[in-house]
């Protein structure tokens, strides 16, 4: 069965790692990334690159201008309401602890702070240490066998002293889209805020933050074909609102003395010191690109591909899937065979897929496993990429076996 992308010419680093006999299904720890992005960082490097918000010279303004009109793009691509509801961060991590600080004086000892059980340390580790450092109740929603978060649960656990919700739209390691519409609307109920971590349901598909109904949606740039070192947090206006900084430093400040200071309120009052200005242009361009593209086909290209990998895993005796993976991804375990060592001989073929825990830990001591093999797809990746994760996968095994 052939599959083609017709988009994998637009990446070049494919190209790059094919002559090096690499083949890259690792998509979900960071993407390759379009030539649409790498004109835009030259362009901006190689005719004058300057700060934003503080210069009045014209590379500064051209710098201020292209800066903001990312921020515009990334608005649009959420359907956020206006592009002051976007702030720039240093990655989905950085976004996350970001509301981890900035709430805090929100809650009281014994409220309540819920989230799943698969979630990826960085929607985990913020709110588990808030919850200790404020004495705080960190409530962990249980999973049904299918790796969603089940409902029947959710009904009982989201209660009356819940005052936040953070839940990851599509795990990173099951692979599967959880129930948003149920769970946000059980924390609403409640009064409570609700956060989204959205790196990685951002890439497949548009996502409608304001359908979606959440509080906040954070979610990284290098895994949505853009660059590194770059993070955006959406947020309500109303919810912004309620945050304090967390960081301190130039360009956020309204006025200033030496024992006292007041702030710029969002976007700008979150965004101290010099933004990753050249990742936050390219991120702008990596979305012309993306909106240019077909986005049914991409999605049809997407679930092809899944289908194609979840039928030769189940085609070879020994493999469990974790969970029912619905989209993109699939983890999976070999009885018998250690990850690591798979995954090192899947390496030495030329194969890239991530082993471990894949930063979910505690989902992983749940399922009494030390790790799993992590398959992820991008729009670039096409069936001979899968053909020849199988033939290596084959004769690894032939070895471990």
């Amino acid at each position: 069965m052939m599959i083609p992308s017709p988009w994998r010419a637009d990446f070049p680093a494919i190209a790059a790692l094919q002559r090096q006999d690499q083949t890259y299904l690792d998509n979900a720890a960071t993407t390759q990334k379009p030539q649409a992005l790498l004109d835009a960082l030259t362009h901006y490097y190689a005719n004058g690159a300057a700060n934003v918000h503080r210069a009045q010279h014209l590379p500064g303004a051209h710098a201020t201008q292209a800066f903001e009109d990312s921020r515009l793009k990334v608005a649009q691509w959420l359907n956020a309401g206006d592009s002051g509801q976007i702030v720039f961060t240093h990655g989905a991590t950085s976004a996350l602890n970001l509301l981890a600080y900035g709430l805090e004086q929100q809650f009281q000892p014994g409220d309540e702070i819920v989230v799943s059980a698969l979630e990826h340390h960085a929607n985990l580790l913020p709110w588990q240490q808030l919850a200790q450092r404020r004495q705080l109740k960190l409530v962990i929603l249980p999973l049904d066998a299918d790796g969603l978060v089940d409902l029947a649960a959710a009904v009982h656990l989201i209660g009356p002293r819940t005052r936040l919700l953070a839940i990851s739209q599509l795990s990173n390691v099951l692979g599967v889209w959880q129930p948003l519409t149920a769970l946000l609307g059980m924390a609403k109920v409640q009064n409570a805020l609700t956060v989204v971590d959205g790196a990685q349901g951002v890439v497949h598909g548009r996502h409608d933050v304001q359908a979606l109904g959440c509080d906040f949606y954070v979610f990284s740039s290098h895994k949505l074909y853009g660059p590194d070192g770059l993070g955006v947090l959406y947020g309500r206006n109303a919810a912004l609102e309620r945050l304090q900084p967390w960081q301190f430093g130039g360009e956020m400040v309204l006025e200033a003395n030496y024992h006292d200071s007041r702030f710029r309120p969002a976007p700008l009052g979150f965004e101290a010191g010099t933004p990753p200005i050249a990742s936050v242009i390219g991120l702008g361009a990596t979305l012309d690109y993306l909106a240019r593209l077909d986005q049914d086909a991409v999605s049809a290209h997407e679930a092809a591909l899944h289908d194609y990998l979840l039928r030769g895993l189940a085609a070879r005796n020994g493999i469990r899937l974790l969970g029912k993976p619905q989209l993109a991804l699939a983890s999976f375990v070999v009885d018998g065979v250690h990850n690591a060592d798979l995954a090192h001989l899947l390496t030495e073929q030329g194969i890239a897929v991530r082993a471990g825990h894949h930063c979910a830990m505690p989902l992983m001591k749940s399922l009494e496993l030390a790790g799993a093999i992590r398959v992820s797809l991008a729009l670039y990746n096409d069936s001979q990429d899968l053909e020849r994760f199988f033939e290596a996968l084959d004769q690894a095994l032939e070895l471990l076996r």
